[in-house]
C-alpha cells in the first residue's frame, strides 16, 4: 500500500482511513517513528487523543542528557544518552542549544561520590572536566559559595515541540504520511491473530473513525499499558512516576546545573530561552488523568534547589507543571532506581502478530527508540530499507521554528515589518506566525484554537502566561474572520484555564499581583467566568 493507494487517506470527511502503519501516540517517539518509516518509503498515520507532545514529551525540562545524570544508577541508559546527545547535536541543531552543563557538590553532599564521578563518566564514555570551585562560580555566579567540587559535561537543551513538529513535517513531505490530532483509540478489530483496524473517536468532528492498517505501533507513553490492553496484550508493565517542574520568570544560569549526587528532587536547573526550569520530583501515581503540582512538591524543589543555587529561594516562578514518566517495572526498585532504558515488545507471546509497543526511555533517546521500532515494522512489511536517521539531518521548516525560544525575536529584528503586529510581547510572536501555523498544521480543518497556536509557538509562555497575548490573539482571530460568534471567547477561556492550571500552585509575591491583574481583565472586563458552553 502506498500513500496514494487509499482515496480516503487525506479526506477529512471520511470515516474509514487506510494506511500501511498506524502509530498511536504523538510524543517525540511517535513522531520519530513516523519520519523513520517515511525515510524507508513506508506510509503511516500518526494519531494522538490530544495533540503533539501533550504528555511527558512536552512536560519535561527539555534536557538533552549527556548521560552523566545516570552514570551511578543506570550506566546503560547513560551510554545511550551520550551517543544520542552527540548525534542529535549534528542532526537537529535548530532544536538544540549547546549550553553545556555543570555537576556541582556543596557542603553536605557525599565527597566520596563526588570523587568517583569522573571514573563513572569515563566508563560511559562521557567527557568530564574538573573545575575548581572558583572557576565554576565565575562561569555561573549564582552557584553557592559552599561549593566544593565541580565538573563540566556536554549537556544541552532541546525543544521537544520543535523537534516533534519537524519530524512530522518531514514525514509528510517525504511520502504524504499523515498526522491527525484529537483522535483517540477506543478498541481494535482483531481476527486470526491480527489487528485489522483501530476503532477511534474523532474528538474534533465528534464521530467514530475506523483506521485500517497492516501494522500497528503503540507509542502511547504513560498510556501505553492501557492501549496494549485494548488489544488484549498483558505484557506491558509500567510504573507511573509524576514529576513536577517549576518555571522561573527569567534565565538564572547560562548552563544546565546538576547537583553532584545520585538523582533526587530539585537537583537540576535547565535554561530554556529566557526562563529556567527547576525540577524534578518523583512521586508514584496511579491516575494518569488527574496529575497536578502540589504545594509540598513546589516547596521541596525550591528547598533542594536553593542549596546549590541560593537565588532559587527568592526567585519569581510563573508556572509549575506535572507530567507522568512511564518507567519499566522492575521488581524491588524505587522510582529513582528504575531503569531509564526502553523496551520494544512485539506482542508475539500475546498472539497478536502485527502490533508492537515501544515504551520507557528518555527524550534524548527518542531517535534510537524510533529506529528500533521502525526496524521491526519494516521487517514485518518485507521492507529491507535500512534506518538512515543517524545520518540524515532534520530539514528546517519555517512554520515549526516558531516554537524555538529565540526564533521570534530574531525574525522581528531582521524583518522590521511595521505591519506585522506583535501579538505576544513577552515572546515576540507576530500575527504572521499565526498564519504560518494555520497553513502548516494538519487536522485543524474545523476549529483553529488558541491552544493550537500556543503549542506551535511561544505564545503564552512568557511572564504574563497569556494574560495579555491571549486577548490579542483572540481579537486577531475575530478580525480575520476565523471566529464569528462566542466560540472564540470559549477558546480564549479554555486557553487561559490551561495556563492557570500551571500558575495556581505558585501564586505568591509578585505572581499574586499578576494574577489579580489577570482576573480583572478576564473576568471583570471580558466576563469569561460567566461564559456558558453551547
Amino acid at each position: 500500500m502506498s500513500a496514494n493507494s487509499s482515496p480516503t487517506a487525506t479526506t477529512p470527511e471520511a470515516t474509514t482511513l487506510e494506511t500501511e502503519v498506524l502509530i498511536i501516540g504523538g510524543g517525540v517517539t511517535g513522531a520519530g517513528i513516523m519520519r523513520d518509516l517515511a525515510l524507508r518509503g513506508i506510509h503511516s498515520l500518526l494519531i494522538d487523543k490530544r495533540d503533539l507532545c501533550a504528555g511527558a514529551s512536552g512536560g519535561n525540562h527539555g534536557l538533552l542528557h549527556s548521560g552523566a545524570r545516570y552514570v551511578s544508577t543506570d550506566p546503560d541508559a547513560a551510554t545511550e544518552c551520550r551517543r544520542e546527545n552527540s548525534l542529535l547535536k549534528r542532526l537537529a541543531p535548530q532544536c538544540i542549544e549547546t549550553a553545556g552543563g555543570l555537576f556541582v557538590a556543596v557542603e553536605g553532599d557525599d565527597p566520596e561520590f563526588a570523587e568517583r564521578f569522573p571514573a563513572l563518566c569515563q566508563r560511559a564514555g562521557i567527557e568530564c572536566e574538573e573545575l575548581s570551585p572558583g572557576e565554576a562560580r565565575r562561569l555561573e555566579p549564582v552557584l553557592s559559595e559552599k561549593l566544593f567540587k565541580a565538573y563540566r559535561v556536554p549537556d544541552a537543551t532541546i525543544d521537544p515541540f520543535h523537534l516533534a513538529m519537524l519530524n512530522v513535517d518531514h514525514a509528510r513531505l517525504l511520502n504524504g504520511s499523515i498526522y491527525r490530532p484529537h483522535t483517540e483509540v477506543l478498541g481494535f478489530e482483531i481476527a486470526a491473530g491480527e489487528i485489522r483496524a483501530a476503532i477511534c473517536h474523532d474528538h474534533l468532528h465528534q464521530r467514530q473513525l475506523t483506521i485500517r492498517a497492516r501494522q500497528f505501533v503503540n507509542a502511547g507513553g504513560a498510556w501505553a499499558m492501557n492501549i496494549a490492553r485494548l488489544a488484549a496484550c498483558a505484557d506491558v508493565h509500567l510504573l507511573y512516576a509524576k514529576g513536577t517542574i517549576l518555571v522561573s520568570n527569567d534565565r538564572l544560569a547560562q548552563r544546565v546545573i546538576n547537583r553532584l549526587r545520585p538523582p533526587g528532587d530539585g537537583d537540576i536547573l535547565v535554561p530554556a530561552g529566557t526562563v529556567s526550569l527547576l525540577g524534578t520530583t518523583s512521586t508514584r501515581v496511579e491516575d494518569l488523568e488527574q496529575v497536578a503540582p502540589t504545594a509540598e512538591e513546589i516547596d521541596r524543589n525550591i528547598r533542594e534547589g536553593a542549596v546549590m543555587i541560593p537565588a532559587l529561594a527568592g526567585a519569581r516562578y510563573i508556572r509549575a507543571f506535572s507530567r507522568v514518566r512511564p518507567l519499566l517495572q522492575t521488581s524491588g526498585t524505587t522510582d529513582r532506581a528504575a531503569t531509564r532504558g526502553f523496551a520494544l515488545l512485539d506482542h508475539a507471546s500475546q498472539g497478536v502478530s502485527n502490533f508492537c509497543t515501544i515504551t520507557g526511555g528518555k527524550l534524548t533517546t527518542f531517535r534510537l527508540m524510533a529506529a528500533r521500532t521502525a526496524d521491526l515494522v519494516a521487517r514485518r512489511l518485507g521492507n529491507d530499507q535500512a534506518c538512515v536517521t543517524a545520518t540524515v539531518p532534520l530539514p528546517d521548516d519555517e512554520a515549526s521554528s516558531w516554537a524555538d525560544p529565540a526564533a521570534a525575536p530574531k525574525r522581528w529584528h531582521h524583518d522590521r515589518d511595521p505591519d506585522d503586529m506583535i501579538l505576544c510581547e513577552c515572546e515576540m510572536v507576530p500575527q504572521s506566525a499565526i498564519e504560518q501555523v494555520f497553513a502548516n498544521s494538519p487536522g485543524i480543518e474545523k476549529e483553529r484554537t488558541i491552544d493550537l497556536i500556543a503549542l506551535r509557538t511561544r505564545a503564552g509562555k512568557g511572564p504574563c502566561q497569556g494574560s495579555f497575548c491571549g486577548i490579542r490573539i483572540g481579537s486577531y482571530l475575530y478580525d480575520q474572520g476565523y471566529y464569528r460568534d462566542a466560540t472564540g471567547l470559549a477558546h480564549l477561556r479554555d486557553f487561559l484555564d490551561e495556563r492557570f492550571k500551571g500558575q495556581r500552585s505558585v501564586i505568591w509575591g509578585p505572581q499574586a499581583a499578576q494574577m489579580e491583574l489577570a482576573e480583572a481583565l478576564h473576568c471583570g472586563l471580558l466576563g469569561l467566568d460567566t461564559l456558558k458552553d453551547e
